[in-house]
């Protein structure tokens, strides 16, 4: 009986001690756009000295409307990092530099159409549409497999294929996991989390990090604080019910007037340059997100591989490369590694 006892013991403290581990790293990541061109190391250089130790590699597929069900990837007519091909060879000279993936394959809708709202008219064009996706996902899941990706992400804001078809992504969960034994998330929209029927068959609970925090032109880091507040509470509450860490699949700001306001917005009549605004809402997001013992890290919204040419003092996309927020990052990222 103390025999037993002991080992029972001993087995739990391993088990919390893990977890405490595992939770303690945080993941730094970045969402790495695809490019027509191939990664080189000078393209990496820039992400280990913002102290990045993960990169989110995202291949894509297109459709070509809300009701179309077919889905079209790995074709020559796309950009070498949508394909297959790309994500590999972004993936092998991104391992080489000892960081890790997550690789999220997304689809992309013509004209950007918001892909929560993909939703098919008929029982046919479902199942066109379930058989079409199984192929694109399991495709990159063998691919996980191949490169040792820690993180699959299986969808990116799918909400009414998901609410529509509940059982098919069960069955597909089943077969992603014959093919793919790391860890595997998807990636909610900050609205649609708390409603995934499948989180306790995923390791982490995603979400697209979009939080209305302020309706300032320019918030202040404190207002932007304040209204972080109720969805933190939000956040942990569903980490607790589903006892898995929440990992933020995407986060960020644009530099932008009123970024607080509407984060997910990609208004291109958005146009007046606020890099404070991005700066103070960055900066507000590390305050009281990122030392919470639910919050396993995330993905900045969004990385472009040349860095010397991306963002800048006078652009207003979410990228955060050579703006202020870009220092912002790299001394949290140093700071909590």
């Amino acid at each position: 009986m103390i025999r037993r006892l002991s080992y029972i013991v001993f087995t739990c403290t391993v088990f919390f001690s893990n977890c405490a581990q595992e939770s303690q790293e945080k993941i730094n990541g970045l969402s790495f756009v695809a490019s027509r061109l191939q990664l080189a190391q000078k393209h990496i250089t820039p992400m280990i000295q913002v102290n990045a130790n993960y990169a989110a590699v995202m291949p894509f597929g297109f459709i070509r409307n809300l009701e179309t069900p077919e889905i079209v990837f790995d074709t020559e007519r796309q950009w070498f990092g949508e394909t297959k091909a790309g994500a590999e060879q972004y993936i092998e000279l991104l391992q080489k530099n000892k960081v890790k993936i997550m690789l999220k394959p997304q689809i992309w809708i013509w004209r950007g159409e918001f892909t929560g709202f993909l939703k098919m008219s008929t029982e046919e064009d479902w199942k066109s549409l379930e058989d079409s996706y199984r192929n694109f996902i399991l495709t990159y899941a063998e691919l996980a497999q191949e490169m040792n990706v820690e993180i699959l992400c299986i969808g990116t804001e799918l909400e009414q294929f998901i609410v529509g078809r509940s059982t098919y992504w069960n069955d597909l969960i089943v077969e992603i996991k014959r093919k793919y034994k790391g860890k595997i998330t998807y990636a909610a929209n900050w609205d649609e989390y708390k409603r995934v029927p499948f989180w306790k068959e995923l390791d982490y609970i995603g979400v697209d990090g979009y939080f209305p925090v302020s309706e300032s032109k320019t918030p202040t880091v404190e207002e932007a604080r304040i209204g972080w507040q109720r969805w933190k509470q939000e956040l942990k509450s569903v980490s607790e019910r589903e006892k898995k860490l929440i990992l933020f699949t995407e986060y960020g700001y644009r530099s932008v007037d009123f970024a607080g306001k509407e984060p997910w917005k990609n208004d291109r009549n958005m146009t007046q340059v606020n890099l404070e605004a991005q700066t103070n809402l960055t900066k507000a997001f590390f305050d009281e997100i990122y030392a919470e013992d639910w919050y396993a890290g995330g993905f900045i919204w969004k990385w472009y591989i040349d860095h010397q040419e991306a963002g800048g003092y006078e652009n207003v996309r979410f990228t955060p490369q050579n703006k202020p927020a870009e220092i912002v990052i790299r001394t949290y990222f140093k700071n909590n590694k």
